[in-house]
């Protein structure tokens, strides 16, 4: 698969937004070991644990730490740089931070984007272009059908919300601006990617799960659930990021056809629980326990949700590699990894990219 993706993209060009963030900072490095020239645009690394600055993220590519809500400095940054590709992973991504800042996270995650396709609009030169949404811009009914990509979106919280709203966005842009019944006089490829719950070493954000868990099997404290029977579509980070490269890839074969959505996350048969991941993860550490703890007036969270990836999987050639467990173990064995020798968490990063892609 190694010398598939450096075809398309080794020498190339590529723009890269959220790239000092979790999914961002496993996308560069694997653009890195292809060849690719990347140009990030984020804002600064959270703290010094971060991915990116474990993998040396600001010799990996030119780094841009500047706001998507900045509309000004993202098209100069764009224009100028002139991509190939651009990958759009920029994001205010949590859910109960949504709850806090509401109006932050829909001017991040749907105006951001608006802002991100006004400055391809100036590009003169063809290009593609892949935007991250999620699973959670379904209007979600928590039940056993899994979504298709065709199925009405919504959002219950600001976070699921925001995300549908960035994909009316899109659909705007791609109709008014980007239709493909004229591609030959505009030349961009637009297409969404609609990921599930991803999980896999260098994520410390709070209030998201597997985050909690390193944090306390690294303490050697209890963790706390709070909601252990939720059922989610978890999927180790490498899956979609791949599967956004591979959609970049085809884009660039058949712009119109595959200048689409598409749903990345596990086989709907593979979504687990809460606390089954918990369980699963404590196993793969050795030792752990867990309390759950029912809070009143929390913020309300989806108890299910699943996606149909059939579409991926006929038009793109593209399947689910790992199952939950592997998920799991392969994202307990990088944060072990790291409380042995954090010094080296990039060799051991670039060993589990490397041991993915040759899966």
């Amino acid at each position: 698969m190694l010398s598939q993706l450096e075809k398309t993209y080794k020498g190339k060009r590529i723009f890269l937004t959220g790239h000092t963030g979790f999914k961002g900072a496993w996308l560069l490095k694997i653009l890195s070991l292809i060849g690719a020239e990347v140009r990030g645009y984020a804002l600064s690394p959270n703290t010094d644990k971060d991915l990116y600055h474990l993998i040396n993220g600001d010799n990996l590519c030119d780094s841009v730490i500047a706001d998507i809500r900045n509309r000004d400095q993202l098209t100069e940054s764009v224009t100028e740089f002139d991509p190939h590709f651009i990958f759009h992973l920029a994001a205010q991504p949590l859910v109960r931070l949504s709850y806090e800042v509401p109006s932050e996270t829909f001017e991040v995650n749907a105006i951001g984007t608006a802002n991100l396709l006004d400055s391809v609009r100036l590009l003169k030169n063809p290009c593609s272009v892949v935007l991250i949404t999620t699973d959670k811009v379904y209007h979600n009914n928590e039940w056993e059908y899994p979504y298709r990509e065709n199925d009405r979106l919504g959002g219950y919280d600001p976070y699921s919300a925001s995300k549908a709203c960035t994909e009316l966005v899109i659909d705007s842009y791609k109709n008014s601006f980007f239709n493909g019944n004229n591609f030959d006089i505009h030349r961009k490829s637009i297409a969404v990617g609609r990921a599930g719950n991803v999980i896999g070493g260098g994520d410390w954000s709070n209030d998201r799960l597997i985050p909690d868990i390193a944090r306390a099997l690294i303490g050697n404290k209890e963790v706390v659930l709070r909601n252990p029977q939720s059922v989610r579509p978890w999927q180790h980070v490498l899956e979609p990021i791949v599967a956004y490269l591979r959609l970049g890839e085809l884009m660039e074969i058949d712009p119109i056809r595959f200048g689409s959505v598409f749903n990345f996350g596990p086989y709907s048969s593979d979504a687990i629980s809460v606390e089954d991941m918990l369980k699963l993860a404590i196993n793969c550490w050795g030792s752990g326990e867990f309390r759950v703890e029912q809070l009143e007036n929390q913020p309300h969270e989806a108890g299910l949700l699943k996606l149909d990836i059939s579409k991926a999987i006929k038009e793109l050639n593209w399947k689910p590699v790992l199952n939950a467990k592997q998920a799991i173990r392969m994202t307990v064995d990088w944060y072990k990894e790291f409380t042995l020798n954090s010094l080296d968490i990039d060799s051991f990063t670039t060993k589990q990219i490397m041991a993915y892609l040759n899966a």
